[in-house]
């Protein structure tokens, strides 16, 4: 169990470090898929520690969030390619309320 809590810890490492540097949208994106899926294998391995099922179905609803998170940042992330806006996570200006 010790193994994949620590593969968990680097792939959340990585998801982190590509938030905290990159500035593409996508990129970012994509690294906090790593995250979560990160979080998913923990729950996962804990799950199987104590050999009850609850850990494996908060993933499943955990993957289902991550989905609709995707879904709707792809969806923002098209609209302001087609309007020209500059697609820098930093230059977003026009998303501010």
């Amino acid at each position: 169990m010790n193994w994949f809590v620590v593969v968990s810890a680097m792939i959340f490492c990585i998801g982190g470090a590509g938030v905290i540097t990159r500035r593409s949208p996508l990129v970012t994106l994509l690294c906090l898929e790593l995250m979560l899926n990160a979080g998913n294998l923990a729950l996962i391995a804990f799950s199987r520690m104590w050999g009850n099922e609850e850990g494996q179905i908060f993933a499943i609803i955990v993957m289902v969030v991550a989905a609709c998170e995707v879904t709707v940042g792809l969806g923002v992330i098209v609209a302001m390619y087609r309007r020209r806006l500059p697609i820098d996570v930093d230059d977003m200006r026009e998303l501010h309320g």
